[in-house]
């Protein structure tokens, strides 16, 4: 099937895909070049409705539930940033795309840096909002309420919308206490992606709220990775990062409202429009 063909034919649907061991849920919207859209934590691709209207004005949208999220079913491995890439990559080559651009944000963020590190070759352009390279980058008491999330918290997070949002739309509803188990066992494995991140050879903008989990400092670090942030850029940008990469602390916003703002929209659609 080619881009063509399935644009046309799945446009504003969803659908599922069998791929790499799982049945992964998808919804395509707009038109234009692809995107493929990844949500945060106990998400799923609907947490973007309030901006989906301005990224699919200039975008195919392929908007992903990852493993265990939304409408995707959980299977037995564990909930690994690594895993859930080769899923991305996956549905990437069962929909015939050439390059699409890779968007994600927190967990999401995440999964798309792991799509850059480990399938370059099948990504345009990358954005990673609010997404760390070091476990230790992550305030203490964030790190500290992250060792409380597990199945004994369920009763606790039963009138919350990702709660509600799961019992809506997931397969199996009564997997909550489970998808808990599994990202508080994820959450508390340590992790360094710095020279995976100094190996991307991919446009990528780096996105974060002036008041996120971590500090803006390590943005910033992982944008100095990138060759940004060293030097002057000069009258003609000349002295940018010469990857094309980017970077962007968005004002007055943080971790749990950044995906809703029509800044992120904006400043993904300026980075992913130089590459078109």
């Amino acid at each position: 099937m080619t881009a063509t063909e399935w644009t046309a034919e799945n446009a504003g649907s969803g659908r599922y895909a069998d791929v790499n061991g799982i049945n992964l849920y998808y919804e395509t919207s707009g038109t234009g070049s692809p995107l493929i859209l990844l949500h945060g934590g106990l998400g799923s691709g609907e947490m973007f409705g309030p901006i989906l209207p301005a990224l699919t004005a200039r975008h195919q949208v392929i908007a992903v539930d990852l493993q265990g999220h939304g409408r995707t079913a959980d299977i037995d491995r564990p909930l690994d940033v690594r895993l859930m890439a080769d899923d991305v990559a996956a549905l990437i080559d069962h929909l015939g795309l050439r390059q699409p651009d890779v968007v994600g944000y927190s967990l999401g963020g995440a999964v798309a840096f792991q799509v850059g590190f480990r399938h370059p070759e099948k990504v345009g352009r990358l954005v990673a909002a609010s997404a760390g390279i070091r476990r230790e980058a992550t305030y203490p008491d964030i790190l500290r309420q992250q060792g409380q999330v597990g199945a004994a918290a369920a009763e606790f997070m039963k009138e919350t919308p990702m709660y509600e949002l799961y019992q809506r739309v997931a397969p199996r509803p009564e997997d909550f206490p489970r998808l808990l188990d599994k990202i508080g066992v994820a959450m508390a494995q340590d992790f360094d992606f710095t020279e995976e991140v100094r190996g991307l050879r991919m446009p990528t903008l780096v996105i974060a709220a002036d008041a996120d989990m971590a500090p803006p400092s390590h943005y910033v670090e992982i944008f100095n990775l990138l060759d940004g942030g060293l030097r002057d850029g000069g009258w003609t940008g000349e002295g940018r990062p010469k990857g094309g990469h980017a970077l962007a602390i968005l004002p007055g916003l943080t971790h749990y409202d950044l995906f809703l703002s029509p800044l992120f929209a904006a400043v993904t659609l300026s980075f992913l429009d130089q590459g078109h």
